[in-house]
């Protein structure tokens, strides 16, 4: 059986304001072809399909045309889970209409554990695996809050939730696999954060849970997986070093700290409940370019860039000590009549400054909410020894604004 695993496809989110959406099309096309030309049987969607719980019309019908195109081909399933990004309610509502395509989509658990385990078969109708479909994991959904917790204690519960989870429905998921047929493989599916993960600067991948140390560990997967197909990270990578426990990474670079990282999306090819990964690399839709150097070097390397008729949106950090608008019309000079666009400019000589003051050369987007959060104490001096418990304070609620889901009662993630 051949599966295609895949993640973060992130659908709808811009760059500095710009759209996306060719690219997006472009993707899924290509990931289509990639399914029809190697006979995929079956596709995992990881988490993370959209970027926000209230995707756009034009975003939307890139989904609904992919399934569609899909469902027509070899691939005989479609299991997608619901990410951070994602709103459970939006993903869940055309279950029934998808399931008739064979597409199983889980936006968030529900109250029988059950619902997360699907046999796929095959043409014949016999069983040929069993996936253990485990959406993203709120907070909610896996521990109980009580007063007075610390934040280890959070932490502690969190990963004795998540671990709990897993093992009940894997647990189901082998019992069906041995009464089915104790032969073919099982699959388990993730959106999380894993101990020792790695990210890279600027990818948007956020800390799920509150604190920083609710990462997951090798220990919280049961050994009947014989493949776990996980999302959230932007990095392709092993999990502790474990040939079947995958990230696909997202496909295209969500930022510039993702420019120039190889994309993927995994085969994996069982014979029996061995697993043979495979990876298949993504081209490269939309080239991003970090450049950084004094206005010369800038220049000499958008000539360069220029040279070969590149389209690439640049990133460019100016280290020099020209005013702005020298700058920026400098570059703005070298780009003009190319198929190059800036998409920002930044003075590494405003980042070596104080955090505490705001610098016209400084913006918004440049700064994470935490970043905000902590200036604001310190503009209303607010007392060393409060401030960690203020900031906790702060992340809960950021955590609570996060799984809020706008299409529906239930808590999803902006």
């Amino acid at each position: 059986m051949k599966i295609l695993h895949t993640s973060d496809w992130h659908l709808g989110r811009p760059l500095y304001g710009r759209s996306r959406h060719p690219e997006f099309g472009e993707f899924l096309d290509w990931l289509a072809c990639v399914v029809e030309a190697e006979a995929v049987e079956a596709l995992l969607v990881s988490g993370d399909i959209f970027d926000t719980t209230t995707p756009g019309n034009r975003t939307q019908e890139l989904y609904y045309r992919f399934l569609h195109r899909v469902s027509l081909s070899s691939c005989r399933h479609m299991v997608v889970i619901g990410g951070n990004h994602d709103s459970p309610t939006f993903l869940d509502a055309p279950g029934e209409l998808l399931s008739a395509l064979d597409v199983h989509v889980l936006g968030a658990v529900t109250s029988d554990p059950e619902d997360e385990v699907i046999v796929l078969r095959d043409a014949h109708g016999e069983p040929e695996a069993v996936v253990c479909a485990v959406p993203y994991l709120r907070d909610r959904d896996i521990r109980t809050v009580e007063p007075g917790e610390s934040a280890e204690d959070k932490n502690r519960k969190l990963l004795e939730g998540i671990g709990r989870h897993y093992a009940e429905v894997c647990g189901l998921a082998d019992e069906t696999r041995r009464a089915l047929a104790p032969d073919i493989p099982l699959i388990a599916t993730g959106h999380l954060f894993t101990a020792g993960g790695s990210t890279v600067d600027g990818d948007g991948v956020r800390e799920i849970y509150v604190g920083s140390l609710a990462r997951v560990g090798c220990s919280a997967f049961p050994e009947c997986i014989d493949y776990l197909a996980l999302g959230h990270l932007h990095v392709a990578q092993r999990v502790g070093g474990q040939e079947h426990l995958r990230y696909s990474g997202s496909p295209m670079p969500m930022g510039f700290g993702e420019a120039g990282q190889r994309k993927l999306v995994l085969m994996v090819e069982f014979k029996g409940r061995t697993p043979a990964v495979t990876e298949f690399p993504v081209p490269c839709f939309r080239t991003l370019e970090r450049l950084s150097g004094s206005l010369g070097e800038l220049s000499a390397r958008i000539l360069e860039l220029r040279s070969v008729g590149s389209n690439a949106w640049l990133e460019i950090e100016y280290r020099g000590d020209d005013p702005a608008p020298v700058v920026q019309e400098a570059l703005e000079g070298a780009i003009s009549g190319s198929l190059l666009e800036i998409l920002r400019i930044r003075s590494s000589r405003a980042m070596q400054r104080p955090l505490t003051p705001l610098d016209e050369a400084e913006t918004l987007e440049e700064l994470d909410r935490e970043t905000v959060f902590v200036r604001c104490l310190d503009s209303r001096g607010a007392e060393e020894s409060l401030r960690p418990g203020l900031l906790e304070c702060y992340r809960e609620v950021l955590r609570s604004i996060d799984e809020e889901d706008p299409m529906g009662g239930y808590g999803g993630s902006a």
